[in-house]
């Protein structure tokens, strides 16, 4: 070895000695030394030149990124972390309902829950370097610019997993030198603060992939799983990982669904770019050629998962009440935060927090639990399913003239209904409408109507029980009444004379619940609907009286109707409803829990006597009357019926001791209803609620009943005016019991009634006068003119026969005498042995007598009629009639009528013969023998109407 470089060494010298012998030598050092020198200028100046444009380069970077702020770690990570996620909503006890409607389905997941398929997928296509590189990877940067300046074909791109999450997540698409330094500055200090595995969780939750079978648009791993395959992303093989990573790229082209949600009929674009993914998995040895042909061979078109109804799609009335409910409550978080008071709050200002509120439900993944019940929901929808529990659709309403108008599409009867936990204010349940694709009115809680007769146990007679003014045994008349312009009825169209305010809350009468409402303060009776709910009464409402019987100016809604009878099953405290009982970050964190707040609106005693008042509703006799046998069950009910007018709305409203539930019916354009309404309406109530106890039987059925709270005594009343009975009241009995409050029990004896003579002129009774003759009076029990007074009882004299417990009862009222005896009578004649004459026309006229004659010179009365009749039988002579009036003047007698034959003229006297001579006997003459028995004359007449054959006097 060592001889082979000596002769090498040799070669070399000898090389040199001929050089310099040939003087070459010289010249190549003076070639070496100026080449030298020109490189060593020509280096300098490349790296003077580079130096000069890495400065340059620094510089340029440096004004791109000035105005970026150094970011920390906290910052970062908010920003990075700040996904939109789209929030979730449970039923009660945890139950899933689904996601909110949103423009974006997320949902968050861990990196341990996904499968490592996915992971070696988007690796291998996105990002090969991503656990070497700190963030950014030169080669890739100057290749991506030489590709964008150079025109070619753009192979790979140049960010990687992390710049692309600066992109998403902080910065913003645009594409500019300035976003894209910024990028590559705030993605290697991202490298710094975050692990490379919380960098690829984060990526994997943010990126977009296309639409899911519901044609919404899905962003993160665990979304596309279920949206795509109906998986979870820990359960993706390794076709569908390829697949679903390959769809980033571009999104809308290669998802499989169409945004109707729909498969697409050509998914080859999608397919095409699941073989990249996997041929780019194969070439980084993420995957075995074998794995490889096997995921090739997966039929992905055959394995997506079918439509699936969205929460919004199955639940669209909870779905949007629940982001009402929602955002209001966030709104009035984000302003107490700020120390502010939605009162306060400018229109402006208003809108900004409700915008903020919209933004969290939207984007951050809150779970949201309400207290809707999913089966009594569920079963209640298939109850209003039915068709034939409502009336025919409307094609016309009216105009103010009643102009008959055609409606540009008709509406079918539409239903509104809600359940609500009495002691909690929990909404178990409701019934937004038939269908939410027709009309997405919200029937129960958005749209409100008048309440009709509901109203009246509400405030009718609420307040007015709570003073004192009245108590369920108080007795008010059911007469006529005129308000202004305003002439009220009954929906009957007639009055029922004296009447209880318990039967008149039975029966729904409208006028004795004006006359309650009327003795009290109307602003501070309305004041108690407020504490109880009521959000849409108007400055007009509170002074008008029409109220009292459900007439508003906005109404309200079928939620707050409910919510207000629920009061009286609480003792008189007002608990509201809500839907909402709590709201969670997607963390778990608690941001809201709903507290009651029960307010004092009514005492316990007012309470149960409503309650105890509302029961006879469903009893006999009552509106409500055919609810029970409806049932699949029996419990402690108590409701109210209630119509508005021309029965534009149709109601029933009843509460047991732990539910109140309600239903309204009626059309969106208010229009008359069809049939029977009420019976219709408590059908569908009473359908609704079976449903709801098919569910929760303890619930809505339970075995207590209300119970009566301490002040509350049952008296005896004179049934006439509510005081304690007299002896007159009892022997004419009237005498009656009922609950009272013990405050307002009684103390006074009834002094409205006296015993005296009346008369009956037609339909009406009048109290006789001295002067009345007692052939045409009865004796009875009157009402004192001056009670009937305090009654408001307009017209004395339209007590009317309709009256149930007091037909008998004559108000102290006098007939007005004309000053002058009776017209005489007229139109007298016989027909078939019957006697008959003309009605009088003078109206202080009580009755007739009838006089008879056997030869007709000397008549005397033979019967006595009261006004009311105009014939009579007779017997043969001759007879006349004449009037009566209530002062006892007679008319003349006019007319004379003969009945049967005239008597034939009596016989002359037979002579008189001599006087015997006295023969001091003493005997007296024997008295002549009687004439001959005339037949029709001898027969005494027949007792006529009116004769008095004893001094018996009639009964009562």
């Amino acid at each position: 070895m060592m001889s082979h470089f000596d002769g090498l060494r040799q070669k070399w010298e000898n090389f040199v000695h001929f050089l310099r012998k040939k003087k070459i030598i010289k010249t190549a050092r003076i070639t070496y030394n100026v080449s030298w020198n020109m490189f060593l200028v020509i280096a300098s100046l490349v790296i003077l030149c580079g130096v000069f444009a890495a400065g340059v380069g620094a510089g340029f970077f440096a004004s791109l990124v000035k105005d970026e702020p150094v970011r920390a770690f906290a910052s970062m990570k908010d920003d990075i972390y700040n996904y939109e996620e789209t929030s979730t909503v449970f039923f009660d006890n945890d139950q899933l309902m689904g996601k909110l409607q949103a423009d974006l389905d997320r949902q968050e997941i861990k990196l341990k829950d996904v499968s490592p398929y996915v992971t070696k997928a988007v690796i291998s296509t996105e990002d090969r370097y991503f656990y070497e590189h700190d963030g950014v990877v030169p080669k890739a940067i100057l290749r991506a610019m030489y590709q964008e300046f150079s025109g070619a074909q753009v192979v790979t791109g140049g960010s990687t997993l992390t710049q692309q999450l600066i992109k998403n997540q902080i910065l913003t698409n645009e594409v500019s030198f300035d976003r894209k330094a910024k990028e590559i500055l705030l993605a290697m200090r991202l490298e710094k603060f975050f692990k490379k595995d919380e960098i690829l969780e984060a990526y994997l939750n943010i990126v977009p992939y296309g639409r899911n079978s519901s044609g919404r648009n899905i962003a993160g791993i665990q979304a596309a799983s279920e949206g795509l395959f109906g998986v979870s992303a820990k359960d993706l093989n390794l076709a569908q990982a390829a697949y679903i990573a390959g769809l980033p790229k571009n999104p809308f082209v290669y998802t499989p669904f169409t945004n109707e949600g729909t498969k697409k009929k050509d998914m080859s674009a999608g397919l095409k770019r699941m073989k990249t993914v996997l041929n780019r998995m194969l070439s980084a040895h993420a995957i075995t050629q074998a794995e490889y042909d096997d995921a090739i061979k997966y039929d992905v078109a055959k394995n997506l998962t079918t439509r699936k109804q969205s929460s919004f799609e199955k639940y669209p009335y909870i779905t949007v009440e629940v982001q009402r409910r929602t955002t209001d409550i966030l709104t009035e978080l984000l302003a107490k935060k700020d120390g502010k008071k939605l009162s306060e709050l400018s229109k402006e200002e208003l809108q900004e927090y409700q915008d903020n509120a919209r933004t969290q439900i939207r984007q951050k993944g809150l779970k949201i639990h309400t207290t809707i019940n999913q089966k009594i929901y569920d079963d209640m929808q298939v109850v209003v399913k039915n068709n034939n529990l409502f009336g025919p659709q409307n094609q016309y309403v009216y105009d103010s003239h009643g102009k008959k108008i055609k409606l540009s599409k008709p509406q079918p009867e539409e239903v509104g209904a809600t359940l609500i936990e009495n002691s909690t204010g929990k909404i178990i349940s409701f019934v937004g409408g038939r269908d939410f694709n027709r009309e997405q009115t919200n029937h129960a809680m958005r749209a409100p109507r008048q309440n009709g007769s509901t109203m009246k146990p509400l405030l009718a007679y609420s307040y007015a029980t709570e003073m004192g003014k009245i108590q369920p045994g108080t007795i008010i008349a059911d007469t006529p009444i005129h308000m202004g312009d305003w002439n009220p009825n009954n929906f009957d169209g007639k009055f029922k004379g004296f009447i209880s305010v318990r039967d008149a809350l039975k029966q729904s009468r409208n006028i004795p619940a004006i006359k309650s409402y009327q003795r009290v303060d109307h602003v501070k009776a309305t004041e108690k609907l407020i504490q109880m709910g009521f959000s849409n009464l108007t400055q007009d409402d509170r002074t008008n009286t029409s109220i009292a019987i459900g007439g508003m100016q906005v109404g309200v809604t079928v939620e707050e109707n409910v919510n207000a009878f629920a009061t009286f099953a609480n003792g008189g405290n007002f608990v509201d409803a809500y839907m909402i009982d709590r709201i969670e970050t997607k963390d778990g964190e608690l941001l809201y829990q709903h507290k009651a707040a029960p307010v004092s609106v009514y005492s316990p005693q007012t309470s149960y006597l409503l309650l105890d008042m509302m029961r006879g509703v469903l009893g006999p006799g009552g509106t409500g009357a055919g609810v029970p046998r409806k049932l699949s069950f029996q419990t402690d009910w108590a409701g109210k019926s209630g119509t508005t007018n021309e029965d534009k709305d149709s109601w029933f409203v009843a509460t047991n001791p732990n539910v109140s539930f309600g239903v309204w019916i009626g059309y969106d354009t208010p229009a008359d209803l069809y049939g029977n309404t009420g019976q219709r309406n408590q059908t569908i109530w009473a359908q609704l609620i079976n449903a709801a106890y098919k569910n929760n039987p303890q619930l809505i059925d339970p075995e207590k009943r209300f119970a009566m709270p301490s002040g509350i005594v049952r008296r005896e009343i004179c049934g006439i005016s509510g005081k304690l009975p007299s002896d007159l009241c009892r022997s004419a009995g009237l005498v009656t019991s009922d609950l009272f409050n013990a405050k307002f029990t009684p103390r006074e004896v009834d002094d409205t009634l006296t015993k005296g003579r009346y008369v009956i002129v037609g339909d009406t009774k009048y109290k006789a006068l001295p002067t009345t003759p007692e052939e045409f009076t009865k004796e009875g029990v009157l009402i004192k003119e001056e009670f009937l007074k305090e009654l408001g009882v307009e017209s004395l004299n339209k007590l009317t026969k309709d009256s149930n417990l007091f037909n008998n009862i004559v108000p102290e009222k006098e007939l007005k005498d004309n000053g002058k005896a009776p017209s005489p009578v007229a139109g007298v004649k016989m027909s078939d042995g019957i006697l008959s004459w003309s009605a009088h026309g003078e109206n202080d006229v009580i009755g007739y007598r009838i006089y008879h004659s056997a030869d007709g010179k000397t008549f005397k009365k033979i019967g006595s009629v009261t006004s009311d009749k105009t014939s009579a039988k007779v017997p043969n002579g001759v007879v006349y009639v004449t009037a009566v009036d209530i002062a006892g003047k007679e008319s003349a007698p006019q007319t004379k009528v003969q009945v049967g034959q005239p008597k034939p003229a009596d016989p002359p006297a037979p002579p008189v013969p001599p006087t015997p001579p006295t023969d001091g006997g003493g005997d007296k003459p024997k008295d002549p023998p009687p004439p001959p028995t005339d037949p029709g004359t001898t027969n005494p007449p027949p007792t006529m109407p009116g004769d008095k054959k004893d001094d018996k006097k009639p009964s009562n």
